[in-house]
This record gives structure tokens, C-alpha cells and sequence, in this order.
């Protein structure tokens, strides 16, 4: 897998990976029509197409030619000083092979200016808590109600 800035052309395969990775997260934690509803919401291929256009953001995709194993999208604050990430999913197929480590390195790369780097984990997908902390972010020891309606740990690294 190399890791390079998505397109237009990577929509419809950033969707279905996703779709499957929360599937595959998820749905025993919120239920498979609960999941569907938040990515048919979260991940439309408009949502998508609209955050490729997004100014001070990156959008990454780990691709071996045939397949994308992961995705990360980040953007900037106004000053360039923090950056949220908004996505860093790998398909359950590829997980643990370093294209969350890959990707994660891509995006703090991207952002030269920036200092800290933020993003949500829900609180029950403990994998990926541990992922990030593994990754140097601190996990808030309280959690905080996300978009969705289930409760996040709000993490932060420092960058740069």
C-alpha cells in the first residue's frame, strides 16, 4: 500500500470502505440500521466530493493499485495551528499491517504549520483508543456525547 492524496476517481471506493468498516465496528455496538444511517449521513459521496474541495484539509487514501485499504482526512484551523482529524479508517482486511501508522504520518506531514493535532474515538471502539494512544495522543479521561448521540473521548497530540 503507498499513500497519496485521494481524487474525485476514489469516491465511490472511499464510500464502500467505509460503509464496511463501520459495518464491521460498529454494528454490534449501535446496530446495523443505526450504522447505516450515520454512513449514509456522514459518508455520502457528496459529503465526500465536498471535502475534497475543503481549503486547508487533506484527504489520503492507502492504495495498492487494485484496492484502498485505508483513508485519512484532516483539516486546518484558520491559523494553520490545529489540525482535527475527521477520518483515519483502514478495512478491517488490512488492519494492523502500519496504514493507520502510514496514513496518521501522511497527515501530520501535510500540516508543517501545525502544532497539535486533534480528533473524537468513541469510547467502546477500544481498538482504536488504543491505536491512538500507541500514536502519542493523549485521551481525555472524560468523554463528551458525539453527533451521533454516543459518547467520545476527545484526543490530542502535539506536532510539529
Amino acid at each position: 500500500m503507498f499513500v497519496r492524496t485521494a481524487s474525485e476517481r476514489d469516491l465511490a471506493a472511499v464510500r464502500e470502505l467505509l460503509v464496511e468498516t463501520w459495518h464491521a465496528t460498529y454494528d454490534d455496538l449501535y446496530g446495523r440500521q443505526r450504522v447505516t444511517e450515520i454512513t449514509d449521513e456522514w459518508h455520502s459521496t457528496p459529503l465526500l466530493k465536498a471535502n475534497l474541495a475543503q481549503p486547508r484539509s487533506e484527504f489520503l487514501v492507502a492504495d495498492d493499485g487494485r484496492t484502498l485499504g485505508g483513508v485519512a482526512y484532516a483539516i486546518a484551523s484558520d491559523d494553520g495551528k490545529t489540525v482535527t482529524l475527521k477520518r483515519l479508517y483502514v478495512r478491517p482486511a488490512f488492519q494492523r499491517a502500519g496504514i493507520g501508522k502510514a496514513l496518521l504520518a501522511e497527515i501530520e506531514e501535510s500540516f508543517p504549520e501545525a502544532d497539535t493535532l486533534r480528533l473524537e474515538v468513541a469510547v467502546d471502539n477500544e481498538p482504536a483508543v488504543a491505536f491512538y494512544r500507541a500514536n502519542g495522543f493523549v485521551v481525555s479521561a472524560a468523554s463528551e456525547t458525539n453527533a451521533s448521540g454516543h459518547a467520545v473521548y476527545n484526543c490530542e497530540k502535539r506536532i510539529g
